[in-house]
């Protein structure tokens, strides 16, 4: 039913985006709406705005050469007004998340 009659259901806690003729065109909340595929008009992809948690394991040497594992655990979400950006501007955001928790451990004051 959902291709065919050119319906689309969105699930909780997702936002889908839709394009048309591949520019984007909106951000859909929640529910059931129309996405007539016959006059270009698709869903690029579904965006989830769960909590999500990522696990960061950084190895570091401390000032008296004694190796420590550290796991730093990054809590994070996508917000409904910013899911445009969250969708087409952020290639691997779990990556870019680590090299950000590596690159604020090497800013902290305890390595100056």
């Amino acid at each position: 039913m959902g291709q065919v009659c050119g319906l689309y259901q969105v699930d909780q806690s997702t936002v889908a985006v839709k394009e048309k003729f591949g520019k984007f065109s909106t951000v859909l909340s929640p529910g059931c709406h129309c996405v007539p595929w016959c006059c270009g008009v698709n869903v690029a992809g579904i965006l989830s705005l769960r909590i999500q948690q990522l696990d960061v394991q950084c190895e570091t040497k401390r000032k008296d050469n004694v190796f420590v594992t550290v796991v730093a655990s990054v809590q994070y979400r996508a917000h409904i007004e910013t899911a445009e950006d969250a969708f087409y501007k952020l290639t691997n955001p779990r990556e870019q998340i680590k090299s950000y928790v590596f690159h604020a451990k090497y800013s902290s004051p305890c390595y100056k």
